[in-house]
């Protein structure tokens, strides 16, 4: 067992991640081609029209997937900066800094897909919903996770002062999660639950679960691709990375 652990541990290193990376990046790159045309196909295609959104609930399967993937991500994101925080492991900053892009990026579309469902349910693009405006706070988290790594020259110091932010901001996802249960707002509840069954039909449910891991599958694809450019500028001084460019 103990053994085992060793082996686990050894792809904490740069150096010993960066070809594992490499060989998984396009099994996650297949797996989200083949999850995503299948989820739009039963999404846009197979699923019925709903019969009180009509054909404009469809959006559901690009809007719920990206707002479930920008909290996740989150979570992820301030796990890998937590871990680097406290055992000063080099890949857990790398990581954290690899993740937050992809996760601006779903919590951009998760606001922007929102507004266009909004518009035709509710009559406007934007109301200061206690969802929306928590989500729109997530999305400043990201920004300001980026910037503030950016404006650091020190990668390790970046790293740190990027945690503290990351760790704090993690309050703001349960806020996310139960705002509708909380307070009164215009947004609708979940239609799918861990404790009870699915308020929707199992077609609009696999269609939305599929989209849901399809954009989990580019999450770590892109992730990798990232993170193995972060490791070649870190340590572009190493003999490995030498090694690495000059084959």
């Amino acid at each position: 067992m103990s053994n085992k652990l060793i082996n686990w541990f050894k792809f904490a290193s740069p150096q010993a991640f960066y070809p594992l990376a490499g060989r998984m990046i396009p099994w996650f790159w297949t797996l989200a081609a083949i999850f995503g045309i299948t989820g739009l196909y039963i999404g846009f295609l197979v699923a019925p029209t709903d019969a009180q959104q009509g054909e404009g609930y469809r959006i559901i399967f690009l809007h719920v997937p990206a707002s479930w993937m920008s909290m996740f991500i989150y979570l992820v994101m301030a796990f890998w900066a937590g871990l680097g925080l406290a055992f000063n492991f080099r890949l857990s900053g790398m990581m954290a800094t690899a993740l937050a892009p992809t996760g601006a990026l779903f919590a951009f579309l998760s606001l922007w897909t929102g507004a266009l469902w909004g518009k035709p349910m509710w009559g406007t693009w934007w109301v200061w919903d206690a969802r929306l405006t928590s989500e729109l706070i997530l999305l400043f988290l990201y920004v300001g996770f980026i910037a503030l790594q950016s404006s650091i020259d020190d990668p390790r110091r970046a790293d740190k002062a990027g945690a503290i932010l990351a760790l704090v901001g993690v309050v703001n996802i349960p806020i996310i999660y139960f705002s509708v249960k909380w307070w009164n707002t215009l947004h609708q509840g979940s239609s799918v639950s861990l404790t009870k069954s699915p308020s929707m039909a199992t077609t609009m449910l696999w269609g939305m679960l599929l989209c849901a891991l399809a954009c989990w599958m580019y999450s770590i694809a892109v992730a990798l691709m990232r993170v193995r450019s972060i490791m070649l500028e870190r340590e572009r001084h190493t003999d490995w990375v030498r090694a690495e460019l000059d084959t």
